[in-house]
């Protein structure tokens, strides 16, 4: 049996508990999005979580960037 037909008869299979039984099309919706939220979650936190060193370098070098162009500002005030 290849992959492909083991793939498919999985599906078969979900997709004809889905239009049987409106319960477990539900849990299957509720699954599907619990899913989807975790990943966003942990996506957000990897890409703003200021222990990365990584975000520490992209928070200092914009902090470094608004400090330049401050006080370039205060210096045209002068």
């Amino acid at each position: 049996m290849t992959q492909y037909t083991l793939f498919f008869t999985i599906f078969a299979i979900i997709l004809y508990f889905i239009c049987t039984d409106e319960s477990v099309a539900t849990a299957f919706t509720l699954v599907s999005n619990l899913i989807k939220f975790r990943y966003e979650r942990m996506k957000w936190w990897i890409l703003h979580n200021p222990a990365n060193p990584v975000v520490k370098w992209i928070i200092w070098n914009r902090s470094m960037k608004m400090a330049k162009e401050l006080q370039k500002e205060l210096n045209n005030r002068k």
